[in-house]
């Protein structure tokens, strides 16, 4: 297991959308750089997986659980495709980084949600990773308080 699989392997739901992010700036990067440099083919190549992780992002929102901030995620995402795809037309790196800068916009906000332990419980099951689907053992026994005496009714 190389080091971004470990690092990935104990990943919450969040953390991953937050790698996908990372993911999605980098390739922007190149796409810029490539644009700086007119490499054509390594543009169009690094737009492409941009935009591979953007409608990944796309199609795994779920308006119906997610409401308004879904909604407006999905605004946002059609928004950066088509500024992806005007700016990688022109050949302008200059366009390309006004999209990064958007996007790292969003993607520290994810970053703050990161932080947050309740995040995680909300996200709906199939964003969730292995581990957060099983339930916790505190979530299935909750401690006895210590004024309480446990008591059971089963006899063999």
């Amino acid at each position: 297991m190389n080091y971004q699989e470990h690092a990935l392997a104990g990943a919450t739901g969040v953390d991953l959308i937050v790698a996908l992010y990372d993911g999605w700036i980098r390739f922007l990067h190149r796409a810029a750089d490539a644009a700086d440099d007119d490499d054509v083919i390594e543009r169009r190549f690094a737009v492409k997986r941009s935009l591979d992780i953007l409608m990944y992002l796309e199609a795994r929102l779920r308006p119906d659980i997610g409401g308004e901030p879904a909604r407006a995620l999905s605004d946002f995402y059609a928004a950066m495709f088509t500024m992806t795809l005007e700016a990688s037309s022109a050949g302008s790196a200059k366009e390309l980084r006004k999209v990064v800068d958007c996007v790292r916009n969003v993607k520290e906000a994810w970053v703050i949600v990161a932080r947050d332990p309740e995040a995680n419980r909300v996200l709906p099951r199939e964003l969730r990773t292995a581990q957060e689907r099983r339930p916790q053992a505190s979530a299935l026994f909750p401690p006895a308080s210590a004024n309480t005496v446990q008591t059971t009714k089963w006899s063999a």
